[in-house]
C-alpha cells in the first residue's frame, strides 16, 4: 500500500514509520525511510518552515575542522548526501566556501580542529588582503580549503521534506503530538494528536529540537539532560568599500575564532551588504515561553567587543547588529548528540534524535539516515561504514553521569 493511501480518508492511517518534528533532522530521517520504500508519515506541530525551533534561517556552516573527532566522519558523510540531495532536487541548498579557525595556540580544542580538518596555517594579511582580521601575537590561524561552506537552512529544510514528498511520504503540519504509546500486543506505536487524531505505526522517529525533554518525559517518562538555549542570530554592516570582500563570491571564508567569547561567521551571502556574526552561546529558556523583547542575553555586546578588537575596520558596531533573529539550540551537558532507540517499554520501535547543540544542522543528511536505518533495520550499517561510532551518542552515558561524555573528552 502507498504511504498516500495509508493516510487516505484520514480516519485510521497505518504507517511503517511516523516521524514526529520536521525540522532539519525529522525531515532528513523522512527522506531517508521514505527512500527505502518505507510507508513514511511526518508531522509538524506548528506550520512548516516555521521560525519557532531550530532549523529555520538563510545560513549554517558546514565545516570538518572539528575538536572531537567523532564528528569529521560524519560530516564528510553528511556532505555526500547534501550533494546526492541537491542533485535529486535541481537545485543547490549549499555554497562552498574555506574555514578558517583562529585563537590562542595554547587552545587544546582548536589546535585538534585544525588537526582534524586538515588546516593548513596561513598569513592572513597574504591570504585576506586589506588587514580584515587583526589577531594577537601567538594566534593559530589555519585554514581548510575544502572543508567550509553556507547551507540555507529554511530552503534545506523544504528540500528534504519535497523530495520526501516525492518519494512516497505524507506530511502533515499543525500537528502537536501529545501521546506515543505502544500498541495492544506490542505491535507498533500508537501516536495521538493534541486534536484527538490517531496515527499507528511500526516504528516513530522522534525529533522535537527543543522540545525534547517534555515530549520523551511526558510520553516515557524519562528525565534527559536536554536544555534548550535561546540564541540570537546577528547580522552586522559591513563598512562602505569592503562589501564585496567579505562574500563568498570573493572567498571570504566561514570562520570559528576560539578565543573568548567564542565567534563563528559566515561569509557575506544572503543579505548584500551585511555580514553574519555570532556568539556561540545563550540563555536557558523554556521553548514554550521565551522572552522575545529581551531574550538572547549579553550576546550582542559579547560580539561587538569582538568585532571592534578583530575586525575593526571593516565591520560597523555603533548601533549595535542590524538584524537579530530567535534561534533556539537544543543542548546537551558534553555538547553531544543522542541518536539512540528510547528503550524502556518501547524497546527498538521509538528511535530518538536529539541534543544537536547548535552544531548538528550541517549533518543533518547523515542523522536522518542513521534514524531512519535504526527504525527500519535496526541497526544503521551506513554508520559503521563511514567510521562513524554511535556509541557516543546512546542515551545511557547519562545514567548516574549527568555529564556524559564529558568526563572522557
Amino acid at each position: 500500500m502507498a504511504a498516500a493511501d495509508a493516510a487516505g480518508d484520514l480516519g485510521r492511517a497505518d504507517f511503517d514509520v511516523i516521524v514526529v518534528g520536521a525540522g532539519i533532522m525529522g525531515s532528513c530521517a523522512a527522506h531517508a525511510a521514505a527512500s527505502r520504500g518505507a510507508r513514511t508519515l511526518l508531522l509538524e506541530r506548528f506550520d512548516l518552515l516555521h521560525d519557532l525551533g531550530s532549523s529555520h534561517g538563510h545560513s549554517r556552516t558546514i565545516r570538518d575542522a572539528y575538536p572531537k573527532a567523532r564528528y569529521p566522519p560524519m560530516v564528510r558523510l553528511a556532505r555526500r548526501l547534501w550533494g546526492d540531495a541537491q542533485a535529486d532536487a535541481g537545485y543547490r541548498v549549499l555554497t562552498l566556501s574555506p574555514h578558517l579557525a583562529m585563537g590562542p595556540r595554547s587552545n587544546a580544542a582548536l589546535l585538534a580542529a585544525v588537526g582534524n580538518g586538515g588546516g593548513a596555517e596561513v598569513d592572513l594579511a597574504g591570504r585576506w588582503g586589506g588587514g580584515v582580521f587583526r589577531v594577537p601575537d601567538g594566534w593559530v590561524t589555519a585554514v581548510s580549503e575544502l572543508g567550509g561552506g553556507v547551507l540555507d537552512a529554511t530552503k534545506a529544510v523544504a528540500m528534504f521534506q519535497a523530495l520526501a514528498v516525492k518519494k512516497g511520504a505524507v506530511v502533515r503540519d499543525n500537528k502537536e503530538v501529545v501521546g506515543i504509546v505502544k500498541e495492544e500486543g506490542g505491535a507498533g506505536v500508537r501516536v495521538t494528536t493534541s486534536d484527538g487524531e490517531e496515527f499507528h505505526g511500526a516504528k516513530c522517529i522522534v525529533t522535537v529540537g527543543a522540545w525534547t525533554s517534555k515530549l520523551v518525559g511526558s510520553v516515557a517518562g524519562l528525565e534527559l539532560p536536554i536544555q534548550p538555549l535561546h540564541m540570537l542570530t546577528l547580522y552586522w554592516k559591513i563598512r562602505p568599500g569592503h562589501e564585496h570582500e567579505l562574500t563568498a563570491a570573493a572567498g571570504f571564508p566561514t570562520f570559528s575564532s576560539y578565543g573568548d567569547p567564542h565567534v563563528y561567521s559566515t561569509p557575506s551571502l544572503e543579505l548584500p551588504g551585511l555580514i553574519k556574526i555570532n556568539y556561540d552561546g545563550g540563555p536557558p529558556c523554556d521553548p514554550n515561553s521565551r522572552d522575545w523583547v529581551s531574550g538572547g542575553g549579553d550576546a550582542a555586546d559579547r560580539v561587538a567587543r569582538w568585532i571592534e578588537e578583530f575586525m575593526p575596520g571593516h565591520v560597523v558596531t555603533d548601533g549595535g547588529p542590524v538584524v537579530r533573529q530567535s534561534c533556539m539550540y537544543s543542548m546537551t551537558p558534553d555538547k553531544d548528540f543522542v541518536i539512540d532507540f528510547l528503550g524502556g517499554e518501547f524497546g527498538q520501535d521509538v528511535v530518538l534524535g536529539a541534543g544537536f547543540s547548535g552544531h548538528g544542522f550541517k549533518m543533518g543528511p547523515a542523522v536522518g539516515m542513521f534514524l531512519a536505518e535504526l527504525a527500519i533495520d535496526g541497526e544503521a550499517r551506513t554508520a559503521a561504514e563511514a567510521g562513524v561510532e554511535l556509541r557516543h551518542f546512546k542515551i545511557n552515558r547519562f545514567k548516574g553521569n549527568p555529564m556524559g561524555n564529558s568526563k572522557d573528552d
